[in-house]
């Protein structure tokens, strides 16, 4: 699994560990760990429940502060030993796009409203938004699905409706949780498929915290989580 014609890293973490108690309830769920995801690239975060994943990804996405180490996201210092002075909601929206297991569409907009809608929270206009919203899904092949509620679109189209939430404000970073569990080998891999598109096309670096054996060659990279320890997997 190589990466050619990588860029520049969009996420750089150096020494990042974290520590929950003190004293004698003190536990260490993730020991110091370094690695950077370049532009283009789909990276995978492997491990067992507990392994130390969720924490690591939560803070990268400035929802749960770090013990040590430092953190770089698209270029911005957001932790050294400390949380910089950024404003974390704010910053999220311009710089990462969430893909849940749970779509979490709202089930009262259409597929078009649900994009267009996290655009005009980042101050796009709605008109504007509508016209991106509707690029976006038919970058996602799913366009004739534009006026559809979730409940009625397949599981398949709702994860990429969820995918092109995501993307709807043009973030440098998507963090993915678990993006192919609830879904059959051929959608799946169809999904992968996508995430590894999108990263090329559009320079994004995709981090996907996975259980799915079965998609592990559609990525780039593969660190494995274990006991809060970070390793690269040849």
């Amino acid at each position: 699994m190589t990466l050619v014609d990588v860029q520049k890293p969009v996420v750089e973490v150096e020494g990042v560990s974290k520590t929950f108690g003190s004293g004698e309830t003190v536990v260490l769920a993730l020991k110091p760990c370094s690695f950077a995801v370049q532009e283009g690239e789909l990276a995978a975060l492997l491990g067992p429940s507990g392994s130390g994943k969720s924490t690591l990804l939560l803070a990268i996405s400035l929802i749960l502060e770090p013990t040590t180490g430092r953190i770089v996201v698209g270029g911005q210092e957001i932790y050294n030993n400390g949380w910089t002075e950024v404003d974390d909601r704010a910053f999220r929206r311009r710089n990462i796009g969430f893909i849940f297991q749970q779509h979490n569409l709202i089930p009262f907009l259409t597929a078009i409203e649900n994009l267009a809608l996290v655009m005009q929270l980042n101050g796009i206009s709605r008109r504007e938004a509508t016209r991106r919203a509707k690029e976006l899904l038919g970058y996602l092949e799913i366009a004739h699905r534009a006026d559809w509620l979730p409940a009625n679109l397949s599981g398949g189209e709702q994860q990429r409706v969820a995918i092109g939430r995501a993307l709807a404000n043009e973030p440098p970073l998507i963090l993915a949780d678990e993006p192919t569990a609830a879904l059959d080998t051929e959608r799946g891999t169809k999904v992968m498929a996508l995430l590894k598109k999108i990263a090329r096309e559009r320079g994004s670096a995709v981090i996907a915290v996975t259980h799915d054996h079965r998609m592990i060659a559609g990525f780039d990279t593969v660190y494995h989580l274990n006991d809060g320890v970070l390793q690269r997997m040849p």
